[in-house]
């Protein structure tokens, strides 16, 4: 049994060094270093912010709006990062991996584990907008890791799934750029999805089994206020309301298993 715990040991050693070099790399030559991590999300909440609450008056008849739409802004940017850090690891690192022989999947979780380091700074940022706009703490805050756990597994699922393929076919990274940028508009984000369960009821049930979507409107609903709508409180099927996590869990077994699958070739294909 020494030599698995070793090889075990030398894994966890790898990876913490590759998240950490990762991290460090990310943010190297940049005046603001760092402060990027929370720039950026700031950033996009602001133009969204100025442009449909201020603009256009959405959000007018949601509680901590301002916050609401800062929740989705970070948790969006996370899913992004990581999604798109997760599919170009493999390509990226392709010189390392033809040096070293270590399990592959180690560079794909490194990478997605630094969008989860800029993630939890961020919401360190979302509990103080929180605080300081009057959201009231409450135990359903205790659900949150586990949400954002959820959706981790779902962006690593697609990294792996889609990080293989790319190696091959390198056009996956554009394709995936042109979905995400789909994907935005598909998920309440910027607007409350009130609006759509009003005009269109079956269309909000269709959006809400969108496992970002859910994770998005649950965290909202833990950390911000009851009145927003979830999946739980507007799909009363038992069987459509496990869908979304059905949906992370084929998409991370199915991407993990391809990935391990071929991955034996990665180094004679990059």
């Amino acid at each position: 049994m020494a030599i698995p715990n070793f090889l075990y040991k030398n894994n966890r050693v790898l990876l913490k060094e590759l998240t950490k070099t990762d991290f460090k790399l990310r943010y190297q030559n940049s005046v603001l270093g760092y402060l990027w991590a929370l720039l950026r999300p700031l950033m996009m909440f602001a133009i969204l912010y100025i442009v449909f609450a201020k603009l256009l008056r959405f959000g007018g008849d949601i509680p901590h709006y301002p916050v609401y739409l800062l929740t989705g802004t970070v948790l969006w940017s996370f899913f992004t990062e990581c999604t798109m850090q997760g599919i170009r690891a493999i390509v990226q690192r392709g010189e390392l991996l033809r040096k070293i022989c270590f399990p592959k999947y180690i560079v794909v979780v490194s990478t997605t584990l630094t969008a989860v380091i800029n993630l939890l700074i961020n919401l360190v940022v979302v509990v103080i907008f929180a605080l300081i706009n009057g959201v009231t703490p409450s135990p359903t805050w205790l659900l949150v890791p586990l949400l954002i756990l959820e959706i981790y597994a779902f962006a690593l699922g697609i990294s792996f799934l889609l990080g293989a393929i790319n190696v091959k076919f390198r056009d996956i990274t554009s394709i995936w750029e042109v979905l995400i940028q789909a994907l935005f508009y598909a998920i309440p984000i910027i607007y409350p999805i009130a609006m759509i369960a009003s005009a269109a009821p079956i269309a909000a049930k269709i959006i809400l089994l969108n496992p970002i979507a859910q994770v998005i409107q649950d965290i909202r609903y833990c950390l911000i206020t009851k009145e927003t709508i979830t999946i739980w409180n507007y799909v009363d099927n038992v069987f459509l309301q496990i869908i979304p996590f059905a949906i992370v869990f084929i998409v991370l077994i199915w991407g993990s298993w391809y990935f391990r699958k071929k991955s034996k070739r990665f180094a004679e294909e990059i």
